[in-house]
């Protein structure tokens, strides 16, 4: 019996079309969903085939290609909202020539939107809503043993000429029972992959989850994913993940994607203990809210060679924070940065700006925010409803006009807060990074980060050199005829 499964982790638009250079100083982890899932399945006696487009340098039709190679009978597909278009033009040339073949979606787009998605994109077969470990293996037994799918819950399914979503699926507590991430089904991994540019001591990186779920309800964020409830992997788990990352791949640093990695801080504390006594030569980063840090566990976690810390920021008005049912106060903000300041551990502040209710005066308050704080640095997003999120539900239908997927990756404003325009917002938005960035402490830190790791420097090199060609293309292609630059063979025939 053939139970090849390929899991797609499709190509899409980090900005917009063009916009490829930006690739130099992204992040370009693997999906760990994908991973997880890749490693439950073949628990199960599955043969998955792990597919990283960005990471291989794949469009639509090499995804397709790539795939209909591999001759599988059944496709995942991880879905966020900005790759949808991407995985429906991949699915539609895969299913052209292999008819037969099943294609599964899931991810954080569909856990929110699977219903809707499968109502407009009859090229996708069935969407895994939330957590799909569990869900995958017994849908996938369900086919191969010719049962109604209707009784798997967790799915919304196709029943003749409807759509039906089958009935909830309870998430284990305890996720110990899941397997191993498969890193060894990776192509070219850890070397063809990296974190963000100056986000990382030394190389190479991974990443790791070592829980799911977050508590808090803040209104931009979608947790329909993983819910409310926070569930985790023992500390002696994720230990050996992180032992085995550095002995078997030669990691050097772990990016831990935890929406709340010190959600608890008995399992966090125990982490650090059992890094502490293993000594190992390793550095790693996490997200972590400002009312649940201090300083005595940022001592330990310093220590455990913790080497940065994000922190949703946000803004620096408390007045739009309250809106975006924020607990945390810009008071308390400051004092959780300077904390892990004295304790020897960087802290980049995540912000955005264009939420409902920004203001001129709010975006200003942001900007001295930035400034005061000791961050080490900063990362600015463009507001962005994301499906699944109470904001979304609150602006989809009135001044939102149509759902622009493709453009839902946090560096485009697809809406903007009365009185203001998108053009006020760009200005405010480069006025805030450069107010930052321009200061001497900061560039002074990120010159040590890259002295110390030169790969910074050449990918910021990269960059750059990408960034004046194209902004030399774009210049060249909007000028009148008469004003082109000639090309050397337009120069030789006159």
């Amino acid at each position: 019996m053939d139970r090849k499964l390929v899991l797609l982790n499709p190509p899409y638009e980090r900005i917009a079309p063009g916009y490829d250079f930006v690739r130099h100083v992204t992040n370009r982890s693997p999906s760990l969903g994908l991973l997880h899932l890749a490693g439950e399945v073949r628990k199960h006696g599955w043969n998955p085939i792990l597919l990283e487009a960005d990471q291989q340098g794949l469009d639509a039709e090499g995804c397709a290609r790539r795939i209909v190679e591999h001759r599988p009978r059944y496709l995942g597909i991880t879905l966020f909202t900005v790759g949808v278009a991407a995985a429906v033009e991949v699915s539609r040339r895969v299913r052209q020539q292999l008819p037969g073949i099943r294609i599964i979606i899931g991810g954080p787009h569909v856990a929110s939107m699977g219903l809707e998605t499968l109502e407009r994109h009859p090229e996708f077969d069935v969407a895994v809503l939330g957590e799909g470990e569990q869900a995958l293996v017994e849908l996938l037994q369900a086919w191969e043993d010719g049962k109604d799918l209707r009784q798997v819950p967790g799915l919304c399914v196709r029943d003749q000429d409807r759509l039906q979503q089958t009935g909830p699926r309870v998430n284990p507590k305890v996720l110990d029972e899941f397997a191993d991430p498969a890193w060894d089904l990776l192509d070219d991994f850890p070397s063809g992959f990296n974190g963000a540019i100056f986000d990382f001591p030394r190389g190479p990186v991974a990443t790791l989850a070592a829980s799911r779920g977050c508590p808090f309800l803040c209104r931009f964020c979608d947790t329909s994913t993983f819910g409310a409830t926070v569930r985790a992997f023992s500390p002696p788990r994720v230990f050996q993940w992180m032992k085995r990352l550095h002995q078997e791949y030669g990691i050097r640093h772990i990016q831990f994607v935890d929406d709340l990695f010190l959600a608890s801080r008995r399992r966090a504390t125990e982490l650090c203990h059992l890094l502490v006594e293993a000594k190992l030569p390793l550095t790693w980063s996490c997200a972590a809210r400002v009312d649940t840090v201090h300083p005595d566990l940022l001592a330990l976690m310093r220590k455990a060679g913790c080497w940065e810390i994000s922190f949703g920021l946000e803004s620096g008005s408390n007045a739009l924070l309250q809106q975006m049912d924020k607990s945390a106060r810009v008071e308390r903000s400051e004092q959780a940065i300077r904390w892990t300041a004295q304790a020897g551990i960087r802290s980049k502040g995540l912000f955005m700006l264009g939420y409902p209710g920004e203001t001129p005066e709010t975006m200003e308050q942001t900007r001295q925010f930035v400034r005061r704080l000791p961050l080490s640095m900063m990362n600015l997003t463009k507001f962005t409803p994301y499906p699944g999120s109470p904001i979304y539900q609150d602006l989809f239908g009135t001044r939102i006009r149509e759902q622009d997927w493709p453009r839902m990756n946090g560096m485009n404003f697809l809406w903007t807060p009365e009185n203001l325009d998108a053009k006020t917002l760009d200005r405010w938005y480069r006025k805030i990074l450069s107010s930052f960035y321009r200061q001497p402490r900061v560039n002074l830190h990120l010159a040590r980060i890259g002295f110390r790791n030169p790969s910074h420097f050449i990918r910021l090199g990269r960059f750059l050199r990408a960034y004046l060609r194209f902004r030399w293309q774009k210049k060249r292609s909007s000028a009148p005829p008469s004003h082109r630059p000639q090309s050397l063979y337009q120069k030789a025939a006159s």
